[in-house]
């Protein structure tokens, strides 16, 4: 994929200069997939139209807020389900297979870096793309799962919604929508298998991305504000462990008064220019 061309001046080299020769740790958010067209909580057009998005504790003790909940994603699946890798997933991958990138810890719950070629990649958050039991653990895919949700309410397959940034639509639920059972216990809780407001990291995937941050040599921050802990805390990793902290992101993030170096520029037009900087073709 080709980055899209911006005008303003900015220059990739500081960041070549301090990563070349290094093995380094991309951590990534919103911001890369925001230019495949999903929308986001934070970014500055995001503002302007806030959104509360659903928190755990409300999922699993309230069914009219599951309800509300799997209504808005069967009609915001399809479309969520359809975008592609952008620019800076693709850089990604290519920096990867070239060698100077040792993984990717990823905040973003849309599968895309694996799906432009990406082979290490620890999905901070969990993926929308599977539903998990959780009475009896039973996972399942989020497509066969969209079509169990289409056979149960038929008569809202046609209902359209402005797509949200948790992969569900601006739809209301009536009464009458039904939810499947898990198909293992026939009783539990279905849930997307991704980490909703107000829960824990699981303390396994925690662990897999210090250790991740240990093996490398610097890391890269890209797309993120790092507002929100779980991600911000393995940049003070980092910082801690005194490797250099490079960060590409339009905005403030809250890791930027130790960053080594900040670069504010387009995602995808920077990453595609510092993997051709690092590995030229």
């Amino acid at each position: 994929m080709t980055a899209p061309v911006f005008e303003q001046p900015w220059s990739i080299q500081p960041v070549v200069e301090l990563l070349g020769g290094r093995r380094f740790v991309a951590l990534t958010g919103a911001g890369c997939s925001t230019e495949s067209g999903i929308p986001d909580y934070r970014s500055p057009e995001a503002q302007k139209r806030p959104r509360n998005p659903i928190q755990y504790q409300q999922f699993v003790r309230d069914a009219d807020m599951r309800t509300r909940y799997w209504a808005r994603s069967m009609v915001g699946w399809p479309r969520f389900s359809s975008f592609e890798p952008s620019a800076s997933h693709a850089a990604f991958a290519d920096m990867e297979a070239d060698g100077p990138l040792i993984g990717v810890i990823t905040q973003n719950v849309d599968r895309l870096h694996q799906r432009a070629g990406s082979a290490r990649v620890i999905e901070l958050h969990g993926a929308l793309a599977e539903v998990i039991c959780l009475s009896c653990g039973e996972r399942e895919s989020r497509h066969a799962f969209q079509e169990r949700l289409l056979g149960l309410n038929p008569s809202h397959v046609s209902v359209q919604g402005e797509l949200a940034p948790d992969g569900d639509a601006e739809v209301e639920a009536g009464a009458e929508f039904r939810i499947p059972t898990c198909r293992r216990c026939l009783d539990g809780v279905v849930k997307p298998d991704v980490v909703f407001f107000g829960e824990n990291v699981p303390k396994p995937r925690v662990e897999r991305a210090f250790a991740m941050v240990d093996e490398a040599e610097a890391m890269l921050v890209a797309g993120s504000s790092l507002a929100t802990y779980s991600g911000f805390r393995f940049a003070k990793h980092a910082v801690q462990r005194g490797i250099p902290l490079v960060i590409i992101n339009i905005g403030p993030t809250r890791a930027d008064a130790a960053a080594t170096l900040k670069l504010e520029a387009p995602l995808g037009a920077a990453l595609t220019a510092l993997s051709d900087k690092l590995h030229p073709r």
